[in-house]
């Protein structure tokens, strides 16, 4: 793709939106696994089918507080016909009872307590009545009764966990319950952040003249780790075209997002850099904000590795709206994740009619109140605040001429609950 024609004269030609996402979902090749501790492994992408090395538990144990003893030597036992047990011990999770329970004999045994030798059920403390060293058996039990048996939670080599598995607290647990103590998991994918711009001042300084603070860094970084990315660095670099080569010539990470200097401006050196250096693949596509968004791959430091750079407009709405629907779907399926997009949706009815023009996609940001989705903004590219006064957004289809008011619409919310 030459972009030599474009510079300061406007996009002749751009990309759809869909062959942009088929060109992300072919280069955003799942990443190689790594091991890692079980207790560390929460929220990691399982990278192979786990198999149980052993039974959980691996011995029969009691399920309640009370009394072990052998079944049949209860049949017939009631409140009316109590049959005697003598109680010829105790015996607590982590021991063993090392005798043999004979007929008519009763060991008294915690929940956990491993059965004894001769015991095949357990009485229930509320079902005897104990008098010095015997019990007035009340009642009946069959065999295996409050018992867990060996396996009965895991059982040895049973699949426990499958390969592409997102690790919950409980996962681990139960990985850990069978002894293992690391796990193989997808590589988190490495990204940095290349922030552009002669105006830019770093967050956290004060803003003055004709100088502006950077807030792209400060929102990408939570969108990166929610996607499964590490942001290795954030780099705040001037216009300067040898030194925005040297940052993208050395960089070793799986993933580079440059924000600003990437539309058809003089101090536009991002797409003739990707270019120069590699090969640019998509220069502006059909959507509002959005438009100047780019990608393309550079060669990596690691053999024929090639490392995915995204080209994100300045101004937020536009980076928020460009990193959404593209970067954070790239990271997701290097990292294994679904690469569908982590927003709760919600099908609402519009207070408004929604326009759109056909041959492009609107990112319509919208308030909603009593199940009804307002109107804020759909172009609007350097307004920021448009997106914390919005509850949620829509993207119109290039196809679409938008939407009449009280139509039903699927809404993606920006808040988690």
């Amino acid at each position: 793709m030459s972009t030599a024609d474009i510079r300061m004269r406007g996009f002749t030609k751009r990309t759809p939106i869909k062959t942009l996402l088929s060109l992300i979902k072919v280069h955003s090749q799942l990443l190689s696994a790594e091991e890692i501790l079980i207790v560390d492994s929460c929220g990691r992408i399982l990278a192979q089918d786990i198999n149980s090395p052993t039974n959980v538990p691996n011995f029969d144990r009691s399920a309640m507080d009370g009394y072990a003893l052998d079944a049949e030597s209860t049949f017939g036992a009631s409140a009316y016909n109590p049959l005697m047990f003598k109680v010829v011990g105790e015996v607590t999770p982590g021991e063993i009872y090392e005798a043999v329970i004979q007929p008519g004999e009763a060991l008294r045994i915690m929940t956990g307590g491993p059965i004894p030798k001769g015991a095949n059920a357990v009485l229930m403390a509320e079902h005897a009545e104990l008098f010095d060293d015997q019990i007035q058996v009340l009642e009946a039990v069959t065999p295996g009764k409050h018992v867990g048996q060996i396996g009965e939670d895991v059982k040895k080599n049973q699949i426990l966990l499958k390969q592409g598995r997102f690790l919950r607290p409980q996962d681990i647990a139960v990985l850990a319950s069978v002894g293992l103590k690391k796990v193989k998991v997808v590589r988190k994918p490495e990204v940095e952040l290349l922030i552009t711009g002669n105006e830019l001042l770093k967050p956290g300084e004060k803003p003055s003249g004709v100088q502006i603070i950077d807030t792209n860094s400060v929102m990408l970084r939570p969108l990166i780790q929610r996607d499964g990315g590490v942001l290795k660095a954030v780099l705040h670099l001037r216009d300067e075209r040898d030194l925005l080569r040297r940052h993208l010539s050395d960089s070793t990470a799986d993933l580079i997002c440059m924000t600003g200097g990437t539309s058809v401006g003089i101090e536009d050196h991002g797409p003739t850099l990707v270019e120069e250096l590699g090969e640019l693949l998509v220069h502006g596509i059909p959507m509002r904000p959005a438009a100047p968004t780019g990608f393309g791959l550079i060669p990596g430091s690691f053999g024929d590795s090639k490392i995915k750079i995204f080209l994100l407009p300045g101004n937020p709405v536009s980076c928020l709206s460009a990193y959404d629907y593209f970067v954070g779907r790239s990271l997701r399926l290097m990292g294994g994740r679904s690469e569908e997009w982590p927003y709760r949706s919600k099908i609402v009815k519009l207070a408004t009619k929604i326009s759109s023009q056909i041959g492009r996609s609107e990112y319509v940001r919208l308030r909603i109140e009593n199940e009804r989705a307002f109107f804020i903004a759909a172009g609007g590219a350097s307004i920021l605040s448009s997106t914390t006064q919005a509850d949620g957004f829509l993207l119109t289809d290039e196809e679409s001429e938008g939407f009449a008011e009280g139509e039903e619409v699927r809404v993606w919310l920006y808040d988690e609950y």
